[in-house]
């Protein structure tokens, strides 16, 4: 058979394209969202960790960017080889576990 993953595609996107997982991160996300409506502290709270994470993630990047940019010619190959093994990996498990293709309340 064919493999549904193709060169260019994202092994990170395929798995969120999911629908047992695209549902699940809905329903998590509306959660929050209903959590942080309902309690003020909470949501006090949750948006101070928020700009933390934000800022952390963005200083990360910062830092990381010479490495990553000496280091990309590199990288390429061996993040286009993984993600092509990754890809093969869950079309065989898309295969093998059809509830995969279905969302969390199914």
């Amino acid at each position: 058979p064919t493999p549904i993953c193709h060169m260019q595609e994202n092994v990170l996107q395929r798995v969120l394209q999911l629908p047992v997982v695209s549902s699940t991160c809905q329903t998590l996300q509306r959660k929050y969202s209903s959590t942080k409506e309902s309690h003020p502290l909470m949501a006090s709270v949750c948006e101070v960790y928020e700009r933390g994470v934000q800022g952390a993630g963005a200083l990360a990047m910062w830092s990381m960017e010479p490495v990553v940019r000496r280091l990309e010619p590199q990288c390429e190959s061996a993040v286009a080889v993984a993600n092509n093994l990754a890809c093969r990996g869950l079309d065989h498990l898309e295969e093998k576990i059809p509830a995969l293709q279905y969302p969390v309340d199914k």
